[in-house]
């Protein structure tokens, strides 16, 4: 079983985050500078929301709101699904399957400590398949030409 805390010893933990008061431009302009779909939205320590590119489309552009007066505390996704650093991968991709979302935020999972550790996403669990895959072929493969 491959931990969500494992994953992110392999990808990294960095995490972008957003004061709930910013503007909608201001996260628009992280997301893009970052390459990154969503922003965890964080005030006093603790996360309060999600930005991501689906809120700006369906909460500001579709509302022809204007984005630099617009603060991301009106429009952020609440409330937060997380996953624990210990829940297994495929858990946390079901989950995220079945509830719609592209970004999971990962917290710690010391017990009464509600800290943000790493986020992972639809892309990455994609690229940890392909991996795995690719993994499982080059094995098969070496066993089918006596190399194993």
């Amino acid at each position: 079983m491959l931990t969500v805390g494992d994953f992110l010893k392999r990808k990294g933990n960095t995490v972008h985050s957003i004061d709930p008061d910013s503007s909608v431009l201001d996260g628009a302009r992280i997301m893009n500078e970052f390459h990154i779909g969503g922003l965890t939205v964080v005030e006093n320590d603790k996360i309060v929301g999600m930005f991501t590119e689906r809120d700006v489309l369906n909460r500001v552009v579709a509302k022809q709101l204007d984005p630099a007066a617009t603060k991301i505390r009106d429009v952020m996704t609440t409330p937060v699904v997380t996953c624990n650093e210990d829940c297994d991968v495929n858990v946390c991709a079901a989950d995220m399957s079945s509830k719609k979302i592209r970004h999971l935020p990962v917290i710690s999972s010391e017990t009464g400590n509600q800290k943000l550790v790493g986020m992972i996403s639809t892309g990455d669990l994609m690229a940890l398949n392909v991996s795995q895959k690719q993994a499982q072929i080059d094995h098969l493969h070496d066993y089918l030409h006596g190399r194993s």
